[in-house]
């Protein structure tokens, strides 16, 4: 059986791909204690043992190294009479908030630098192939005074793939050129773009990206993924209809366990609790259209006009606000004359909030989805409903917090986070496959 490790292992996305490839992993690491939780679970369901078959070590990659690592696997339980194997794979998704196009990017961002902490790890440990994953982002993140762990110096203004290839081919590890890879050619019911990098040690057979397996005409839809999963069940009924086949391999599992056998989910699912929320803010959700972006929905309310006789808690709201009665209250926002700032009254000013399509493919799952919009009903999603849409196992199950708000964002990882963080097992099997055939070579 070849063997893997999962740095910046988060939740266990690609830990979930890797195994449902046929990949064993013998060791994984991140460093936060509430991922630890959710992966240590999910692997005793699947039959690793902590310190029996696998080793989760919870620490900062700049603290680990290839020596700690493999006297964590030697010491396993398995490897108590035999001789330890060489490492097949490592994989890893360096942390990539510094390198995100999504608001300000910060060159001096400390985290920007753990992908060369990641290439000292490899060139200690010493795998047949590796592979990187990370935001678009990457691609096009520029350094100032970058040197790296041969010593080298780059010239200001050198992007991180040069520097990362550069760097991979000092300590003897070819590479091929980054792609961008999008999940939902690849059966993940979301358009998710990840940049992958694949090398491998000079010697091996060279590997290859996975060829799309799904165009965009076949894309899997969002009513595809979680159709099975609306609250009401008239409405579930009417939209759902026959369960897709992808519902039925969510709960039928994907992963199996370490004897083969898949893990149904139970008969009821976990993670299914939805955000409370104000009647007034499930009235404002309720003037969404399928599809349709906050900044559309104002220029709707403004020019079109809208009927909100049905919204009760939002007319009285105005009424206060504006000074106006029932009768011109809705009057004014049918007539589509309402100024900016009545207007902000009825929507607020924020802007970026979005119904999802039933039709279409899921958008890019984040780290706190409070504005995304189900199409169904007049709410955001659930846990479970995310996690679909990054296709893991209904019998994944993610602990720790459900959310978390203020400065704790900034340090904590709930299960939105976890979900949102995560690459889609689908996505990381899909490239765990390729690897596989030259390891059959």
């Amino acid at each position: 059986m070849p063997f893997a490790i999962d740095l910046f292992c988060g939740a266990g996305g690609c830990s979930e791909g890797l195994i449902q490839a046929g990949f064993h992993i013998l060791f994984s690491s991140d460093i936060s204690d509430m991922v630890e939780l959710t992966y240590r679970n999910r692997h005793k369901q699947l039959g690793l043992i902590q310190g029996v078959n696998t080793w989760f070590e919870r620490a900062d990659i700049r603290d680990l190294t290839g020596e700690d690592i493999r006297r964590h696997i030697e010491e396993l339980e398995i490897f108590r009479d035999g001789q330890v194997p060489d490492i097949d794979l490592m994989i890893g998704g360096p942390s990539c908030q510094g390198f995100s196009r999504a608001g300000r990017r910060d060159q001096t961002d400390p985290r920007n630098r753990l992908f060369g902490e990641y290439v000292r790890v490899i060139n200690e440990v010493r795998p047949k192939y590796i592979v990187l994953e990370n935001v678009e982002g990457f691609m096009d993140m520029q350094f100032l005074e970058y040197v790296g762990i041969t010593g080298i110096r780059y010239a200001d203004g050198t992007v991180t793939p040069d520097i990362l290839r550069s760097e991979l081919n000092a300590i003897g590890y070819l590479t091929l050129e980054p792609q961008i890879l999008n999940a939902a050619a690849y059966g993940v019911p979301q358009r998710r773009n990840r940049a992958i990098f694949i090398g491998y040690r000079e010697g091996q057979p060279v590997p290859r990206y996975p060829a799309p397996r799904l165009t965009e005409e076949n894309y899997l839809t969002l009513t595809d993924a979680i159709g099975d999963l609306i609250v009401d069940q008239r409405e579930r009924e009417r939209s759902n209809g026959e369960e897709s086949r992808y519902q039925r391999e969510s709960r039928a599992g994907r992963t199996p366990r370490a004897d083969g056998r898949p893990i149904p989910a139970g008969s009821r699912l976990t993670c299914t609790e939805l955000p409370k929320i104000t009647q007034i803010v499930a009235e404002r959700f309720g003037l969404f259209r399928q599809g349709e972006s906050g900044a559309n929905l104002r220029r709707r309310v403004m020019s079109q006009g809208i009927d909100i006789s049905d919204k009760p808690a939002l007319i009285r709201l105005c009424c206060e606000k504006l000074r106006r009665t029932e009768r011109e209250v809705i009057e004014l926002f049918r007539s589509g004359e309402a100024t900016q700032e009545q207007v902000d009254v009825l929507l607020t000013k924020k802007n970026i909030r979005q119904r999802w399509s039933a039709r279409q493919t899921a958008a890019t799952v984040v780290s706190i989805p409070d504005d995304y919009i189900s199409p169904w009903e007049p709410r955001t999603f659930s846990v479970r409903e995310m996690a679909r849409c990054q296709s893991f196992d209904d019998s994944f199950e993610f602990l720790g917090k459900r959310t978390t708000g203020g400065l704790l964002r900034r340090t904590e990882i709930p299960q939105y986070t976890q979900v949102g963080n995560a690459v889609p097992p689908l996505l990381a099997r899909a490239i765990a496959e390729e690897i596989m055939e030259c390891l059959r070579e």
